[in-house]
């Protein structure tokens, strides 16, 4: 017999559902199912993606309003065999909970205060649920399992109402930062207006000046921009942040890197990640709003988030991707879906979250 084999039977629904599943259907984040959570309050899960599709805090290149929908689609490629994460030894999309993509909190695009309080409002609504799954062990230690959020961005201002959020579960956290900037320049003096003064460069010194974040136990990795001068790294010191420059993997490597962000953030207070896609080289990143040369591989900085595993990274976010600065092959978004694979996997690994019940 010459051409295709016949089949023997008609083929079960699921299976035809699930055929070239990659390239049909709604684009979710590796296609996980999406559920109405920020309108039904009862929608339960363990880990989350959201997207904020906001990008009015810029001060050079716009378009990371655009981002969420961008990573979403590159990210139909982790389910092409099926998703398991070699290097983690995990399936972040098929594991012991639920996942979902729920969707994007819409943010005001005309009036940055009213988006500030719209992306406030959506983020806590989503965090302070409980979660999908019970953890027997946390309920027996008067504990609670909390949800774990991981955000498309969305231009870094995001990150503001994001830690007001986390605030009000967590109280004051460490963070990680990965970026070319501090993002955390004093706004005050200069701006011609109050909502001036918030933007993607500034949120860490509101973040401070509410009492967001630590006071001695921030990292920021990657950098490698210019400064207004050297007070600018005194503002920082003054945030709790010490520093890891780009160029200083040529010396220690991503296992020095790693090394050096674990001494500072340690491994049992909760630490919030946040990773500006710009950390990348252009050459591995050139969408996003303002690319600094000498920066470091996709290959670098996904090994230096894996080699976070041991940390107690309670949320994340992924932002400054701004697609129509991409290539054709979309390696700005995909770069950016793996590094969400990556802490996605962690938060696999590391099992329920659980907090104190008070």
């Amino acid at each position: 017999m010459h051409g295709f084999p016949s089949f023997k039977g008609p083929r079960n629904i699921t299976d035809l559902l699930q055929d070239h599943s990659a390239f049909a259907g709604i684009t979710t984040y590796g296609l996980l199912p999406h559920l109405p959570c920020l309108q039904d309050e009862s929608v339960s899960f363990d880990i989350a993606t959201v997207g904020i599709p906001f990008d009015s805090g810029v001060t050079y290149r716009p378009g990371a309003r655009f981002g969420p929908s961008a990573i979403r689609q590159a990210s139909r490629h982790l389910t092409l065999a099926g998703g398991y994460n070699v290097p983690q030894h995990v399936n972040p999309l098929k594991f012991w909970g639920q996942a979902l993509d729920c969707g994007d909190i819409q943010a005001s695009p005309h009036d940055k205060e009213v988006a500030m309080e719209d992306i406030e409002k959506g983020y806590t609504s989503l965090l302070q649920r409980p979660a999908y799954t019970k953890s027997t062990t946390a309920e027996s230690n008067h504990r609670k399992t909390v949800p774990r959020l991981l955000t498309l961005g969305g231009d870094h201002t995001i990150l503001l109402p994001i830690l007001r959020s986390i605030h009000k579960v967590y109280g004051p956290v460490s963070v990680i930062h990965f970026d070319s900037h501090l993002d955390s320049w004093n706004p005050t003096q200069g701006a011609p207006s109050d909502a001036a003064q918030i933007t993607h460069g500034s949120f860490f010194y509101w973040a401070n000046q509410e009492g967001l974040i630590s006071n001695s136990s921030n990292m920021h990795a990657g950098l490698r921009t210019t400064l207004s001068g050297l007070g600018d790294y005194d503002e920082d010191e003054l945030c709790g942040f010490a520093r890891i420059e780009a160029r200083e993997i040529d010396d220690i490597g991503t296992r020095g890197i790693i090394k050096k962000i674990i001494e500072r953030v340690g491994t049992h207070k909760p630490v919030y990640l946040s990773i500006d896609i710009d950390t990348l080289d252009p050459a591995f990143a050139p969408a996003t709003g303002t690319p600094e040369t000498g920066g470091w591989s996709t290959r670098e900085l996904r090994a230096i988030v894996r080699g976070l595993s041991d940390v107690n990274i309670i949320a994340a976010d992924v932002v400054e991707v701004s697609p129509v600065y991409d290539t054709n092959a979309e390696v700005t978004s995909l770069a950016a879906a793996d590094l969400i694979y990556e802490i996605m996997s962690i938060f696999v690994r590391r099992g329920p979250m659980t907090i104190a019940n008070e």
